[in-house]
């Protein structure tokens, strides 16, 4: 009993484990930057399990999903500087060219499709700096070009090679292919002439009627009438959202303007406001959730957000991904860690459009909330 009463050391352990049991100090909170980095991790093993070596795609989902799995799976070696997954970007760029419907190089009907490629594949060059990376962006955006058309609505690119639709996807993924690779372009000429399209682009999108009173992206054009095309009044897409954001970063990079921020703050801002649900949870307006579409839309809002922060910070950004970081992972998440569509939960089903849409949103808590964005 002396030792205990004169040892000042032995008097206080008591005290301390008093508290390491009551306050576990080190363990990560919910939604912070360390605890989303360590879900991502989890979440990131679990979609390569989907990845098919043989055609540089993922089972469980779609091609054009397979471009936006790839762009978080580039997004997440960023985050963690990993070099572990760059021979599945190299081995996608020369695999998959060829695995789709018999097409070449990323080109298929779809000028939307192709955007999505051409995104993933500047995200790979700006990870890994090598040339053949931004080739590829370069040469699918060549044939996105051929879609821009003047007769109907004035401008814009169609959606698909055998229909006749405008949409704001496909418009969104044009301008922001082309404003990344004006700010990659060493040649004079080579950036001027990416720079041209991204603002004729621009341009035209801002004035089409798209951007609703609320600041938010509708669906697409009623184009009826040709020479006096209308917003749709389709639905507000939670991607429709998020394109615009990093496409503008990119313009704004290239050309500054602060009409472009202040439009991305707005639908920013609008989005968190009007897409989430009571508890600040992204979610969809339409509750279609079937097939491979849908559950990759929010995770692309939640990239693009990101892009956002990082050029212009803001507080309410920083929260809104913590808070879905949080609800993907304590309510969206089955004993697999198999992440779900409904990210408020409950969890409903797995598959590689889900996982990579809700590794987005890991990403995104856990470079928003970092220090360096503090």
């Amino acid at each position: 009993m002396t030792f205990f009463r004169t040892n000042p050391i032995v008097r206080i352990l008591p005290a301390l484990v008093f508290l390491c049991i009551s306050v576990p100090m080190l363990a990560a909170a919910p939604g912070s930057s360390k605890a989303a980095r360590a879900h991502a991790h989890t979440a990131v093993n679990v979609l390569q399990q989907w990845y098919t070596p043989e055609n540089g795609l993922y089972r469980t989902t779609g091609w054009w999903n397979s471009a936006n799995a790839i762009t978080a799976l580039a997004n997440y070696s960023r985050m963690t500087h990993s070099k572990k997954y760059l021979p599945v970007f190299a081995n996608t760029l020369h695999a998959a060219q060829t695995a789709h419907n018999g097409f070449h190089g990323f080109i298929n009907d779809y000028y939307d499709d192709e955007g999505w490629w051409a995104l993933a594949w500047i995200d790979v060059y700006d990870l890994t700096g090598k040339a053949e990376y931004l080739q590829a962006a370069s040469s699918i955006f060549d044939d996105m070009q051929k879609g821009w058309e003047t007769n109907t609505c004035g401008g814009g690119v169609w959606w698909s090679k055998k229909s006749r639709n405008k949409n704001a996807i496909e418009n969104e993924l044009f301008l922001a292919v082309a404003a990344s690779l004006a700010n990659r372009s060493s040649a004079p000429e080579q950036r001027e002439k990416y720079l041209g399209w991204a603002q004729k682009e621009w341009t035209w999108f801002r004035d089409s009627g798209m951007i609703n009173g609320e600041h938010l992206i509708n669906d697409g054009l009623n184009i009826s009438d040709p020479a006096h095309c209308t917003n749709n009044g389709g639905n507000t897409w939670t991607y429709n959202q998020g394109v615009i954001l990093g496409a503008l970063v990119e313009l704004n990079k290239a050309a500054p303007d602060p009409t472009l921020t202040e439009t991305a703050s707005s639908i920013a801002l609008s989005a968190i406001e009007h897409l989430s649900d009571a508890q600040g949870v992204l979610h969809e307006l339409n509750h279609a959730h079937t097939g491979g579409d849908v559950p990759q839309f929010k995770g692309i809002f939640s990239r693009n957000l990101m892009l956002l922060n990082s050029a212009f910070p803001n507080d309410r950004y920083q929260a809104f991904a913590a808070t879905n970081a949080e609800s993907i992972w304590t309510k969206d998440r089955d004993a697999a860690n198999h992440l779900g569509f409904w990210w408020a939960g409950p969890f409903d089903q797995a598959d590689a459009s889900r996982q990579s849409s809700a590794l987005d949103a890991l990403v995104a808590a856990g470079v928003l909330n970092s220090k360096k964005h503090r």
